[in-house]
């Protein structure tokens, strides 16, 4: 079953339940993908893009939570969490820090990289093999961080 699929059975299942957060969450994953879907003339997206879609969910509920919190609006930020808990459950297992660092490394020895000029380089060839299972903000740090270090 594709994650596609499994969005939508879930989407089902949110709204026999009348869990109105899941179906939020699902619903807002499921509009991205449409919308990548209609705007690239793409019948079916892969699972691949659908992980984009939910980082990118992620990402915009990380956006927001500092004004929950600032605003002191524990309702919003319970859902905020709530639905970020809900979304990581498709997303594949993360990588931890030390897997980060061995892919970066592998991409600096493969790029030939040898100073934070060649960062580009390194993200671009890190970028595909941590899509969705890590943090973009993270890798770059861990890269900035190893390249400095040359």
């Amino acid at each position: 079953m594709s994650l596609k699929e499994q969005l939508l059975n879930d989407f089902k299942q949110a709204m026999k339940e009348k869990d109105t957060v899941r179906k939020e969450a699902v619903q807002s994953i499921r509009a991205g993908v449409l919308q990548i879907e209609k705007d690239n003339h793409i019948d079916d997206l892969d699972d691949d893009g659908v992980i984009g879609v939910i980082s990118k969910e992620l990402k915009k509920i990380d956006d927001v939570m500092p004004d929950y919190i600032r605003a002191e609006r524990q309702d919003l930020i319970d859902i905020a969490n709530k639905k970020t808990e809900l979304l990581r459950a498709y997303l594949p297992k993360q990588l931890s820090e030390e897997e980060i660092s061995e892919i970066v490394s592998a991409a600096i020895k493969e790029t030939g990289a040898a100073s934070v000029r060649d960062m580009g380089k390194v993200m671009g060839a890190v970028s595909s093999k941590t899509r969705g299972r890590a943090d973009n903000k993270k890798v770059s740090e861990i890269v900035r961080k190893m390249l400095m270090q040359l």
